[in-house]
């Protein structure tokens, strides 16, 4: 028999991926079952035309992650608080769990799994290494946790699920995933893509770049996947992230500009975000 195509391949990869998401069985978590009626946004919604594209929400996960990690609070919690050296593709697969539940799942789920992260951030505090004290669950923390992942998820969309997505929508995403955010405790929250623009330039100022951000970084770039198919996809979509990333971001970084390389990265993940949609067609 001929060995499958890579498009069949990857497509059996992702159902694995995805699966892993959506029906978690190995901490004993009940499936998730999109509920069009009772979810918080509902199938019209910006959000579920945003967040089911696969390729876009990888792109953009990963490059918000590189954006909080800036934060000296928020990788402070991350590298005391949890096991992402060891699980790097772990947290990755949580946090999409958690938007998959919160956009798709019925609105008592989405508050469950809030309600659950929440109780985590409660217990998670610390001191900086200058001496300052950090708690996970201070809303400043959170609105910036929340606003790197709500613009790198548009940004990602935008460029390559919907180039041509109106600024009408883009709003209507921002101020739709105030749902989230506000019984999280985030605070403030961006309710338009001006205002998310205003909250990152408020808060560059705190944001610095250490050895621990570069280490993270460099646990998040080169992880190795569990699955050889998905290898292709993981090599260029990080480095679609990479891209995805605001200028001086990348600089704080120490990551390289991929400007010569931009044409190759984007077209390929273009390539790659195509077969993912043709394959689940």
């Amino acid at each position: 028999m001929a060995e499958p195509n890579i498009a069949h391949r990857m497509k059996r990869a992702l159902v694995g991926e995805i699966r892993a998401i959506f029906n978690d069985a190995e901490r004993g978590e009940r499936p998730v079952q999109p509920q069009p009626d009772e979810s918080l946004f509902g199938p019209q919604s910006v959000a579920w035309r945003v967040h089911r594209d696969v390729t876009a929400m990888m792109v953009g996960g990963v490059a918000a992650l590189l954006l909080q990690m800036l934060h000296p609070a928020v990788l402070a919690g991350v590298w005391d608080h949890s096991s992402f050296r060891q699980d790097m593709l772990g947290r990755l697969r949580r946090t999409a769990r958690f938007i998959a539940v919160t956009t798709y799942g019925s609105a008592e789920d989405a508050r469950a799994a809030i309600d659950h992260v929440r109780a985590i951030h409660e217990r998670v505090s610390g001191t900086l290494p200058d001496g300052t004290p950090y708690r996970a669950d201070d809303p400043a923390l959170l609105a910036w946790v929340h606003v790197s992942e709500v613009t790198s998820f548009l940004a990602a969309w935008r460029r390559y699920g919907e180039p041509l997505m109106s600024k009408i929508d883009q709003d209507r995403y921002i101020a739709e995933m105030v749902r989230i955010a506000a019984p999280l405790g985030a605070d403030p929250i961006p309710t338009t893509r001006a205002e998310a623009a205003r909250l990152i330039a408020a808060m560059r100022p705190a944001l610095v770049a250490t050895d621990r951000t570069r280490e993270v970084a460099r646990l998040v770039l080169h992880q190795r996947p569990d699955k050889l198919a998905l290898a292709p996809l993981q090599a260029v979509t990080f480095q679609a992230a990479v891209d995805l990333l605001p200028g001086w971001a990348r600089r704080m970084h120490g990551l390289a500009h991929p400007r010569a390389t931009r044409p190759l990265v984007r077209a390929g993940t273009f390539g790659i975000a195509e077969t993912i949609r043709w394959a689940f067609r």
